[in-house]
């Protein structure tokens, strides 16, 4: 796969390496956590560079009435990671911060190791202020995040090469929160390793190294900073440079763009993403590689069973579950009803909660943001509860976090913890807190159906539908990110609405979800349910063997990593 022993660094703010540390908040890290596990597996030469966060994303406490509250994660990085030796030294504020590194090894099916790298301030010799840098994921105000991301991009290029990767060939910008790495870069080349020296072949320089993938379709998601607060963090020179480089607007260090201008390749993370970003950087080539899951971690233990036994070559090449479509399909029923018990007992140890395993279930588990629409299926609660009583009961299962000062996403949560206290016994709602990876694997293999019901455009891709189809359980979501390219009606799933193209109507949205329930769904599980199991088998067949990390990096290897036409991307301007 590698080409004369290239190699490729990949840089994120957040990588979900395991349930047990949690230096990830969502989809973000987990993404970037199954394509380093695909790498190890398809044995492409990378090696990943994220932060350590020893205080974790955050702990998610809710009330009774749904209220969020939040505490530290705190874990031992002693217990999961190996401590190296290397330092190095970055100058944030005028002071000399020194930063460590932690080793997570990754293995692959054939046994190829691809190492993460976990940068660490946590020193005796930093301030206490310094200390905290790599404390908190997404914690802070701009001047801690700016510290972070220095740390990160000019901090990691620099660890590299002190733990001897200089080999890399091409660094990979997973979002804009890495994009500092240009520059350290840039200070590889001059004797004193300072920020400086700005010219065209020096541009033309970074751009042949460097790839980002941009996952964020609305503008306010973009890290920005004021050249005032840049010039007081990271100096004259930095500022000096990103001025000279023409990818900043009014005053502000904006890291998409100076991600954008300064790499070969960019690419959103689905067919629909890419022209969204295209239309919102017009003057920039936009590809396309619609993201993946890595299939050994979301596949649940039943039906990896049943995966090794009709399809054994499924570990070490996903496509190999296109042939689950002739396995028999009450093996399909067998191995959910298997999944859908290990899901109820871990609801019942969290929540002293029994949920029935004969009733259709229902799985929503997403960041808590408000254009996730957590609650929109209950914009009509008694058409809801006529449902229930006119066709066939329903149980319904959320997760999800809200960032600790996103309002309006906690106000989500409690939308539905009022909908599940007014609805009662009639129909059961629970709202699980702390979600993490553990979690999410139990939810997408245990449920019946998943929803998912984003605000288009905006859902760059999602990822929790993917997961949900390796274990059988079709999707009833938006036709928006990746569920526009994987949604086959009736065969993988069922669409909420049916024109992509059209703007979200919460009101025109809820009818179709009301309608499918009602005419389509439930009359399917409870009077035909081999048919039902026929849609479970086909959205493994269909889009698993597509929707999977081994494809997604399969597609950066040769469009990115190592063009067949050898193109580097043109100017950003």
């Amino acid at each position: 796969m590698a080409a004369g022993g290239s190699a490729i660094a990949y840089f994120s703010m957040e990588i979900g390496l395991d349930p047990h540390i949690p230096t990830y908040a969502g989809g973000l890290g987990v993404l970037a956590g199954d394509m380093l596990r695909a790498a190890a597996d398809m044995a492409v030469p990378m090696v990943g560079v994220t932060l350590l966060y020893r205080q974790g994303y955050f702990r998610q406490q809710l009330d009774g009435a749904g209220r969020q509250s939040e505490s530290p994660a705190p874990w031992s990085p002693e217990e999961f990671l190996e401590p190296l030796d290397a330092r190095v030294r970055l100058a944030l504020e005028g002071r000399s911060v020194e930063i460590r590194a932690w080793k997570k090894e990754l293995r692959g099916v054939f046994g190829n190791i691809v190492p993460v790298y976990l940068l660490d301030t946590q020193l005796e010799s930093n301030s206490p202020r310094d200390r905290q840098i790599t404390d908190v994921l997404y914690g802070g105000d701009q001047r801690y995040r700016l510290c972070q991301e220095a740390v990160l991009g000019l901090g990691g290029v620099a660890m590299l090469d002190a733990l001897g990767h200089r080999d890399v060939k091409t660094y990979h910008m997973n979002e804009g929160h890495s994009a500092l790495l240009t520059l350290g870069l840039l200070a590889k080349t001059a004797p004193d390793g300072r920020v400086r020296g700005w010219s065209p072949d020096v541009e033309d320089a970074i751009r042949r190294q460097c790839v980002f993938t941009t996952h964020t379709p609305v503008p306010a998601g973009h890290d920005q900073f004021p050249f005032d607060l840049v010039r007081s963090v990271l100096g004259d020179d930095v500022v000096q440079v990103i001025s000279q480089s023409g990818c900043c607007w009014h005053d502000t260090l904006n890291m998409t763009y100076l991600a954008l201008r300064l790499s070969r390749y960019v690419n959103g993370v689905a067919q629909r993403h890419s022209e969204v970003s295209q239309g919102m950087f017009p003057r920039t080539p936009i590809n396309a590689i619609t993201n993946g899951v890595h299939a050994v971690t979301w596949t649940s233990p039943p039906f990896q069973r049943l995966f090794d036994r009709h399809v054994p070559q499924w570990r070490h090449d996903n496509q190999y579950l296109r042939y689950i479509i002739s396995a028999p399909l009450h093996e399909i029923q067998q191995a959910h009803a298997e999944s859908k018990q290990l899901l109820l007992e871990d609801v019942r140890r969290r929540t002293g909660v029994s949920l029935s395993p004969d009733v259709f279930t229902i799985g929503f588990a997403r960041r808590a943001a408000l254009y996730k629409r957590t609650d929109l299926l209950f914009t009509d609660r008694e058409w809801l509860l006529r449902i229930v009583r006119d066709v066939a009961p329903l149980q319904l299962v959320f997760a999800g976090k809200a960032h600790p000062r996103d309002n309006d996403g906690k106000a989500m949560i409690q939308h539905v913890t009022d909908a599940a206290a007014a609805l009662g016994d009639k129909l059961r709602v629970l709202y699980l807190p702390d979600y993490d990876m553990e979690l999410g694997q139990l939810m997408c293999a245990g449920v019946d159906l998943w929803l998912n019901t984003p605000q288009k455009p905006q859902e760059a891709s999602g990822t929790s539908g993917m997961k949900a189809a390796l274990n059988g359980v079709p999707s009833l979501s938006v036709l928006d990110g990746w569920w526009i390219e994987g949604h086959v009606e009736g065969v993988t799933g069922w669409s909420i609405d049916e024109d992509f193209l059209a703007p979200s109507d919460s009101a025109r949205e809820s009818e179709s979800l009301y309608h499918k329930l009602e005419r389509t769904i439930l009359p399917l599980y409870y009077r035909r349910p081999m048919e039902y199991a026929k849609v479970m088998r086909a959205a493994i067949a269909l889009n698993s063997s597509f929707f999977n990390a081994q494809r997604m990096l399969n597609q950066y290897v040769h469009n990115a990593y190592w063009p067949r036409n050898g193109r580097d991307r043109h100017d950003f301007a």
